[in-house]
């Protein structure tokens, strides 16, 4: 092959390649866009999977607060009709005259012991079952705790202190079943400033269905 046919055929080659180059260049543009995309579409798919696990764990929370709930608080209501009951053993005990229970009958003294036997094993399985017995006498006055009715003037002990239980009242778990009735003191030097904060107390369900 002749060098003039060599120099005719030149500037094809140098077309072709630098076409051959173009495509080169494109491609890898090409790739790159496509890596930059699978890129972004992958943070994506993270972090949606990380949102469907952060949900989960929540509803596992949810779900195990919710199990934990109804077997501690599914006896609620019939402990609370319950202690009604315990309320009228122990009226019916308060009323026996004390000559009555001095008279030395058998058969009244008999039955006196069994119904204190009765009020208290009932107590005693509630108490099994997680209801607590609130008598605050000597404490301070805590409105999740306590339902004050009246107060008594008394300089010797701090304000708002419970000077006397008229009921007692029971809780469940974190919940207050009945609050105690109590009366408070006034007239008294305050609580200390210094004195530690009084912990959130129990939810006081009768309040709220009451309010």
């Amino acid at each position: 092959m002749s060098d003039q046919a060599k120099d005719e055929r030149a500037p094809d080659e140098v077309e072709a390649t630098e076409a051959n180059a173009e495509r080169t260049e494109g491609s890898i543009d090409g790739d790159y866009e496509a890596l930059v995309r699978l890129l972004k579409e992958n943070e994506e798919l993270k972090d949606r999977a990380l949102r469907v696990a952060a949900e989960m764990e929540n509803l596992r929370r949810r779900t195990a607060r919710d199990v934990h709930d109804a077997r501690t608080y599914a006896v609620a209501n019939f402990a609370r009709d319950m202690l009604s009951v315990s309320d009228n053993l122990r009226r019916a005990l308060d009323a026996i005259p004390a000559e009555a229970k001095a008279s030395g009958d058998a058969g009244f003294k008999a039955l006196i012991e069994g119904v204190d036997l009765t009020e208290r094993a009932m107590l005693s399985a509630l108490e099994r079952h997680g209801v607590k017995k609130l008598a605050p006498e000597g404490e301070k006055f805590d409105p999740n705790f306590h339902q004050a009715m009246f107060e008594v003037p008394n300089p010797d002990v701090p304000a708002n202190t419970v000077v006397q239980v008229v009921q007692p009242g029971y809780s469940i778990g974190e919940r207050v079943l009945r609050p105690a009735m109590v009366g408070v003191a006034k007239g008294g030097p305050k609580f200390a400033a210094a004195e530690a904060p009084v912990e959130p107390g129990p939810v006081n369900e009768q309040a709220e269905k009451d309010a």
